[in-house]
């Protein structure tokens, strides 16, 4: 039986987890993640928030900033890297386990990493639940 998790977990722990999911990626996906830089932050700023139109009560539990990967043009170089930020806090409010965070984890990283490829929130909300992902 899972236990049930009662403090959150600390920020090594959590990015442990993050490098795992990205250790996790298919490898035809790893070698095209250049230039980019993930994040793990505590939550997302008021502002974060706003820009990203989340109403009240709204979650945000990832963010990619950048530049999709198949927009880039002969233009695009000496730019500064795409971010992902991985939020820590609401992952483990809508959490119960730790198990539980493993796999949010995971889904979020996949879910940004897909943003990076110019994957749509519909298209990602499409795949989310295959396991070949």
């Amino acid at each position: 039986m899972t236990e049930r998790r009662d403090k959150t977990t600390d920020r090594a722990r959590f990015e442990r987890l993050v490098e795992e999911a990205l250790a996790g990626l298919p490898k035809t996906f790893k070698k095209h993640m250049e230039n980019i830089a993930v994040m793990v932050e505590t939550r997302p700023s008021p502002r974060t928030l706003r820009e990203m139109r989340t109403g009240p009560g709204g979650t945000l539990l990832g963010l990619y900033h950048g530049v999709p990967l198949h927009y880039r043009g002969s233009y695009y170089g000496n730019t500064p890297p795409d971010v992902i930020v991985i939020y820590q806090e609401p992952i483990e409010e809508i959490c119960r386990t730790d198990e539980e965070i493993k796999l949010k984890v995971r889904e979020v990283v996949l879910h940004e990493v897909g943003h990076f490829f110019g994957m749509t929130d519909r298209e990602l909300r499409a795949i989310e639940g295959d396991d070949e992902w």
